[in-house]
């Protein structure tokens, strides 16, 4: 075995003094004067902010407040801050007005901006709750999709939307987070309940600064609000075996599915392991044979019968061979291009062709792109290649599956915190746990909570997205 190389600053980096010094009132003062804001613990799982959650209305728009009401979420409203509602300080200086208490979210329904004035009801409303939010708090925009806007304003206005939800995202502090949903004007507070609930809860504590859309479809009032909603279904995790593959097959399972665990044979052992916990099957697979969705498909029809059908497949699976492109040679391209994209390809078409154990009508397909797939990284030509194809996969295919009801969607995950990133240096792994928003690198539970929301019965509105599990990371932004 090669003599690992030494690495003077990583040695430095991880003796007890500097991990001491870099967690100390003195480490985080230099932080904090460099810029760099303190990570904080996030709010995870199927849980609410603690504090009060406000709504705000701009020109009578409703479609958030009876989305809220379905979920049974009480409201109040928002303080705003005004001239007229400004009181004076001991130093004679107008104070603004703020929450009494902490607030754990503001929700801004802005579905009906018109006007450039508009956005000044907009800064009223944020100045204050932006002050009250507690940690881990949370802002959401809902606005209508640019695009079905026909006059001028009104759409450039609903694009403007996007630069300040990314800002406000990059001033918040303490784990608060601040996304934006587009919906069309036929979106139904039943097609929308489950992104708002998934943004509100802490399961969507690494989405920040993001933004997708929201469409139309049916969605019934038990599924919309269904905390279970994979009671009964078969979902197919590819590369379960451990990291943020054996995460998305728990959360799943922690959800109602029974999973079938997909990963090579050489990791037999801890793909047992994990299938075992959450009572699911295991099936021992190279996913670049050519006959993987055949055989993915015909697992499912042995086990659970001829007239089982996935109802959702989870293309997890991935590696990386990282080189400079001049150093590339054509085994390492082709190896990323054929596990990262060929493969799902291939599974694809033959999971979707109507075989017994294939994927079935209404079900969904969710992918993984990277955050190397959106703005490309020095190193990863084929990685990055690969993930951006996903995205374009997920765009392309989600039309040619409206017909079945069959969602398909991609995750880009940044920075997380897995047995591979834990190899790399210290200080490196420093800068790119903390070049975010949010400060800290991500969880595999991020990435499979965020999965969870795209393929749920309750999403049927959401298809053709990516979104970015990243905390905000600069990449990219």
């Amino acid at each position: 075995m090669p003599k690992k190389r030494f690495d003077p600053l990583e040695a430095l980096a991880t003796t007890p003094l500097a991990k001491a010094v870099a967690s100390s009132s003195i480490g985080k003062s230099v932080a904090t004067k460099l810029g760099v804001p303190p990570s904080v613990e996030l709010r995870r799982g199927r849980n609410n902010p603690g504090g009060a959650i406000s709504l705000a209305e701009l020109n009578n728009s409703t479609l958030t407040r009876r989305t809220l009401q379905l979920l049974g979420l009480f409201t109040i409203n928002p303080v705003i801050d005004t001239p007229d509602a400004r009181t004076l300080g001991e130093a004679g200086r107008p104070v603004p007005p703020g929450y009494e208490g902490r607030l754990g979210a503001l929700v801004l329904d802005l579905t009906e901006l018109r006007a450039v004035t508009d956005l000044e009801y907009v800064r009223g409303v944020l100045r204050p709750a932006i002050r009250a939010l507690e940690r881990s708090g949370r802002i959401i925009f809902v606005a209508r999709t640019p695009e079905t806007f026909d006059e001028l304003e009104p759409r450039v206005l609903a694009q403007g939307l996007d630069g300040l939800n990314r800002t406000v995202a990059k001033e918040l502090r303490g784990g608060a987070t601040s996304n934006l949903v587009w919906v069309d004007p036929e979106t139904t507070p039943q097609a929308l309940a489950s992104t708002l609930r998934f943004l509100l809860e802490g399961r969507s504590a690494y989405v920040d600064g993001q933004s997708w859309r929201v469409g139309a479809a049916e969605v019934a009032d038990d599924v919309a609000t269904s905390v279970r909603p994979y009671a009964g279904t078969i979902v197919a995790v590819t590369g379960a075996a451990r990291g943020i593959g054996a995460a998305i097959a728990r959360t799943f399972a922690r959800d109602g599915a029974t999973v079938v665990g997909v990963d090579i044979p050489a990791s037999g052992e801890a793909l047992a392991r994990v299938v075992n916990e959450i009572h699911g099957t295991a099936l021992q697979l190279d996913i670049t044979l050519p006959d993987a969705g055949e055989r993915i498909a015909a697992h499912v029809a042995e086990r659970y019968g001829e007239d089982a059908r996935l109802y959702a497949i989870i293309h997890n699976a991935g590696i990386t061979r990282d080189r400079m492109l001049a150093n590339l040679d054509e085994k390492g391209w082709a190896a990323v291009l054929d596990v990262n994209l060929a493969a799902q390809l291939r599974m694809n078409a033959s999971l979707l062709d109507g075989r017994a154990g294939g994927l079935a009508d209404g079900g969904s397909i969710v992918g993984i792109s990277s955050t190397s797939g959106i703005a490309g990284n020095k190193g990863q030509a084929n990685y990055a290649t690969s993930k951006a194809a996903i995205a374009g996969l997920v765009r392309a295919m989600a039309p040619r599956l409206a017909d079945r009801r069959i969602t398909i969607n991609a995750v880009g995950p940044g920075f997380i915190e897995t047995e591979m990133t834990a190899a790399i240096p210290y200080l490196q792994r420093q800068i790119f746990q903390r070049s975010n928003s949010l400060a800290q690198g991500g969880k595999p539970v991020d990435v499979a909570e965020t999965i969870a929301y795209l393929a749920d019965p309750a999403s049927a509105a959401v298809t053709g997205q990516v979104v970015r599990v990243c905390g905000q990371a600069l990449v990219g932004q």
